[in-house]
């Protein structure tokens, strides 16, 4: 007789394989309404309210971007900073690089489906490369997992906030959907070698989604945030994985911005700059006892 506690193991891990035999089409909002605005005109409203008060700071040609996650009225302002480097400027596909919160899997998860849908709009999904990923790299599924919304309702954020930002500042452009699970050393080299193959030639940007320490004094989050920060900008990728396995430094998604600078690197782009740097405390509705940090940041040539 199994407990009610494996029953419900068995219902998820059956959902999960349901999933990604037979991914959906499209794949619907989940955050919409509570991490940024639900209504398209607002949407666009907020986001180049943000937009206005960013500068270009980068002049070079840009392939990789850091960007925070939260909710747009504490990250907003600093999201802004990165997507403001490429307003204007035309990307054949976008990579987009999330780590999971909610949902266990082993290495990285690509969805399969035709389209990431947000309030502006469907974005296509550039299911060529998809499937180039998964067979090149055992390391990455194509899957449901990470991207599905569950039973609960409630649906990975850090992906999908990226995007509408991406389409205000973009316009058309392919996604390549990606949610990852092991940041390891070992993982983030898989990934960043598999992506540096698939899109070497192309026309592309990469975007890691990553916040930076989190629930700690401002004063704390802002030595621990510095010294992921600099090894940012001294491109010593390898090193903040490490760190941040060790919990010297924290970054929710150290294993994205990580696997974004490798595969960069290998595709050329040597270059890195820390644009802008706030917490949640540095906002009206913020306070400073316990803050997350934000960070947005470029990879150029």
């Amino acid at each position: 007789m199994k407990t009610m506690k494996e029953v419900i193991w068995v219902i998820l891990f059956l959902s999960g394989w349901l999933n990604a035999q037979n991914p959906a089409p499209v794949r619907e909002p989940a955050v919409a309404g509570m991490f940024y605005p639900d209504d398209p005109k607002i949407l666009n409203q907020t986001i180049d309210e943000y937009l206005s008060k960013a500068g270009v700071v980068v002049e070079g040609e840009i392939a990789g971007l850091v960007s925070p996650h939260a909710g747009y009225v504490y990250s907003g302002p600093v999201a802004a900073w990165s997507y403001r480097q490429i307003q204007g400027r035309n990307y054949d596909v976008v990579v987009v690089i999330a780590p999971s919160h909610f949902e266990p899997f082993r290495g990285a998860s690509v969805f399969g489906g035709e389209y990431y849908s947000t309030p502006l709009g469907k974005i296509p999904v550039a299911q060529d490369i998809v499937r180039q990923l998964a067979d090149i790299s055992p390391h990455v599924q194509i899957s449901e997992k990470g991207h599905h919304i569950s039973f609960s309702g409630r649906g990975e954020h850090s992906l999908e906030v990226q995007l509408p930002f991406l389409q205000r500042v973009l316009g058309n452009f392919r996604l390549v959907p990606i949610v990852v699970a092991d940041q390891n050393w070992y993982a983030v080299k898989d990934l960043g070698e598999a992506l540096s193959d698939v899109l070497k030639g192309k026309n592309f940007l990469i975007v890691a989604s990553s916040d930076l320490s989190h629930y700690h004094s401002y004063n704390t989050a802002y030595k621990l945030d510095h010294e992921l920060l600099d090894l940012f900008a001294s491109f010593k990728y390898q090193k903040l994985v490490e760190d941040c396995e060790a919990r010297q430094i924290e970054a929710c998604g150290y294993g994205p911005i990580a696997a974004m600078m490798y595969a960069c690197s290998k595709l050329g782009y040597s270059k890195s700059k820390v644009i802008k740097y706030a917490t949640s405390g540095d906002v009206p509705l913020g306070e400073k006892t316990k803050v997350v940090g934000y960070m947005s940041g470029a990879v150029y040539k």
